[in-house]
C-alpha cells in the first residue's frame, strides 16, 4: 500500500474535494486501491465544449484532481504539500455524454516529486484520454 496513512478508506477523503473545481463540475471520487485512486465526472453542460464534447480541459481537471488527491494521500501533510507541476494529456476518443472515469496509478513517487498515470474510460471501456500529471512535494 502507498498511502501513508496506512488505514486509509475512501469515505475518510470523501470532503477533500469540497469546495473546489471538483465538486464543482460533478468529479466523484470513488474506489481507493492499494496502489490507484479512482474517480469519476459526469460529461454535461458543465464539462462539454461547443461541440457537445467532452472539453479536453475538463478530462485534464480530472486527471491533475485524481492525481493530486493522490499525491496528497502518500505524503504527510503535517510536513509537506503537494502542488501540480506539469500536466499534459492526449484526448484519443470523444464523448457526448454519461460519464467518464479515470484511474491514477504512480509511476514515480520520490521525495521531492511524484509523477501520475491516469487514464480516461467512458462507459464502454473505451480509453477517451492518457494523463500524465507531475506533482511537486514541498516542505511545509
Amino acid at each position: 500500500m502507498i498511502w501513508f496513512k496506512k488505514e486509509l478508506q475512501l469515505t475518510d477523503i470523501a470532503l477533500l474535494g469540497k469546495n473546489s473545481m471538483g465538486e464543482h463540475i460533478g468529479i466523484e471520487l470513488t474506489k481507493l486501491g492499494p496502489d490507484f485512486l479512482q474517480g469519476r465526472m459526469p460529461v454535461d453542460d458543465r464539462t462539454k465544449q461547443p461541440y457537445g464534447l467532452l472539453h479536453g480541459g475538463a478530462s485534464c481537471v480530472l486527471a491533475e484532481t485524481l492525481g493530486s488527491v493522490a499525491s496528497a494521500l502518500v505524503i504527510d501533510t503535517a510536513l509537506f504539500n503537494c502542488v501540480g507541476l506539469e500536466i499534459n494529456a492526449n484526448h484519443i476518443r470523444g464523448v457526448r455524454e454519461g460519464f467518464v472515469t479515470g484511474i491514477a496509478i504512480p509511476l514515480h513517487l520520490g521525495s521531492t516529486t511524484h509523477i501520475w498515470d491516469i487514464k480516461i474510460y467512458d462507459e464502454r471501456e473505451k480509453l477517451v484520454c492518457v494523463s500524465r500529471l507531475t506533482v511537486a512535494i514541498l516542505k511545509k
